[in-house]
């Protein structure tokens, strides 16, 4: 006997035996369901049976026969209707356990998102991609067959999604592109930090996105519930159906706010704050010119997050005014870092120890936060050291900066595009998908071992665009992304120490070293960040201009040539 919990009420399994029965009950199940009809198998005990020994030790039995691949939608209401009925715990059976896990789905349609319905069934083991539209269309069975269909569908409308829609542009002017983003706001996530530091007015990181999506492109104001990609065919909210010749997948990533216990009641108050968020980056400013003493917390969580230096670009540029103010003495600087180093490429490390030095920051690794109390003005952290037993600790703080924890958007999470981790499963050079040949992804949704940030994505546009322009006039792969990434570490008003590196940590710096030497705090790499980065984003790289971001091309040493 095999169980497969779905809820704290429900668990199924494939079939069972009558001397099953007595261990159902020992596990504490007080109702059995058979989804299975009699007859099905040579060797399957009837249910007469199965009740027989049920009834014998006084546990409900309910036979509610589904033929396999034909549930009905009238039937997946009648399951969810005994559920309600029948005494809870209940232990549902049929051959394999997928009738009654499609039947709970479907019963579930209308009061659980898809994604989490997907989510539970794949941890159970079932995979329910075969009536995810039934499922997005609230458990019943879709009428509507016309669906909409393009050359290429590209799935988020970032900056990804917007600028790979402009070099596909650039290459091929009659594809017929649809992109698909509900958002009426596009932002430019880099500015933040400098908003959080009084630098960039909030207004200049934010345009309409219809005035970004390039010409000729169908932009399709929906959420992506689900993904079927034998069918070429992707779901939206609601049950729509946009069907596909070839899909590009770049929707970024989610910010799990609700990770941290009690952080999302007392964000924009209390002293929280976070530069990941549109609304609060300005909060941090208010916060830091108001904090004359005290103890400043500024959190990083577990990898992989957007921008692996931003958490610490807040602690640095908060820092440098209070030593402007001269009070950085009055000021307790803590960085709770979950991870076990400063960053992940050590050249940079010594000159970002020297700002950790001058602003007499402590450096508490292995610090993952995981609750927050903002009336009590207290952080408590999940604290893992090395050949250490684990320990919480609870700390007050004046003002906190937290980065939210990360993962792939649940709707990818549940998808078959996912790997084990839930981010979408490419090959890291051509970016094209391992299992399913008419896909591709970038951005910060995919699980190339790169860092995450609008640099990156700038260097991956170019290469998907030409690696599906290849793909469609019949060719092998044409550009190589070689992992290339950029983290301007802002560490005072004026200077920033600009980390540029590829796979494996290589430094790949664009500019040559006696322009501005990555590995040292420059001016020259201030200028780029406040003047020149912003107009390259809206005016070069949403519009498809691949200024300094040609696409490698494919050598034979690339494992996807």
């Amino acid at each position: 006997m095999e169980l497969r919990k779905l809820t704290e009420t429900l668990t199924v399994s494939p079939q069972i035996a009558p001397e099953d029965v007595q261990k159902i009950k020992d596990a504490g199940f007080r109702s059995i369901v058979c989804n299975r009809p009699d007859g099905e198998g040579n060797d399957q005990p009837t249910f007469e049976e199965i009740e027989m020994a049920a009834k014998e030790i006084g546990l409900e039995c309910l036979y509610q026969p589904v033929t396999s691949g034909m549930v009905q939608d009238e039937q997946a209401e009648e399951f969810g209707t005994a559920l309600t009925h029948l005494p809870g715990p209940v232990f549902a059976y049929c051959r394999t356990g997928t009738r009654c896990t499609t039947l709970w789905s479907l019963s579930h349609a209308k009061d659980m998102p898809a994604s989490e319905i997907l989510g539970t069934a794949k941890a159970a083991g079932y995979d329910m991609g075969g009536v995810v539209r039934r499922i997005v269309n609230g458990g019943k069975t879709p009428t509507d067959t016309g669906d909409a269909k393009f050359d290429v569908v590209i799935v988020g409308g970032g900056a990804g999604g917007i600028a790979v829609a402009s070099s596909l542009k650039s290459r091929m002017r009659d594809l017929e592109i649809a992109l698909i983003d509900p958002a009426d706001i596009h932002y430019y996530q880099p500015g933040w930090t400098m908003v959080g530091a009084g630098i960039f007015d909030p207004a200049t990181t934010a345009r309409t996105m219809g005035s970004l999506i390039p010409k000729g492109v169908h932009w399709i104001k929906s959420a992506v519930a689900a993904f079927e990609p034998k069918n070429n065919a992707v779901i939206l909210d609601g049950c729509r159906v946009v069907k596909y010749d070839r899909l590009i997948v770049c929707p970024g990533l989610k910010l799990d706010w609700h990770a941290v216990d009690g952080l999302v009641d007392t964000l924009g108050k209390n002293g929280v704050t976070s530069n990941y968020r549109y609304d609060l980056a300005p909060y941090t400013w208010e916060l830091v010119q108001g904090l004359k003493q005290g103890r400043a917390l500024f959190t990083q969580p577990p990898m992989p997050i957007k921008c692996a230096g931003a958490p610490q670009k807040a602690l640095y540029l908060s820092g440098d005014h209070w030593y402007r103010e001269e009070i950085i003495g009055n000021i307790d600087i803590q960085f709770m870092n979950a991870g076990g180093v400063l960053f992940g490429v050590k050249d940079y490390v010594p000159a970002l120890m020297e700002y950790v030095k001058k602003y007499d920051a402590t450096l508490n690794y292995f610090h993952n936060l995981v609750s927050i109390d903002g009336p009590a003005k207290t952080a408590t952290f999940e604290v893992k050291k090395p050949d250490a037993e684990p320990e919480t600790i609870t700390t007050e703080f004046d003002m906190i900066h937290v980065c939210p924890p990360q993962t792939a958007p649940d709707f990818i999470r549940v998808s078959p595009l996912a790997d084990a981790a839930g981010w979408v499963d490419v090959d890291q050079i051509t970016l094209r998908h391992t299992e399913y040949e008419n896909v591709w992804s970038l951005g910060d949704v995919m699980n190339a071992p790169n860092a995450k940030t609008a640099a990156a994505a700038r260097m991956q546009a170019p290469v998907v665009a030409a690696n599906v322009t290849a793909d469609i006039l019949g060719g092998n792969p044409q550009g190589a992304y070689n992992g290339y990434g950029s983290c301007p570490l802002t560490v005072e008003r004026g200077k920033i120490v600009l980390a540029e590196f590829g796979y494996g940590g290589t430094l790949m710096p664009i500019l040559p070293k006696w322009l501005i030497n990555g590995t040292k705090p420059t001016r020259a790499a201030w200028i780029l960040k406040e003047l020149l980065l912003p107009p390259v984003y809206w005016g070069a790289m949403l519009k498809g201009r691949e200024w300094m971001a040609k696409p490698e091309k494919i050598t034979g040493d690339d494992s996807s040539a």
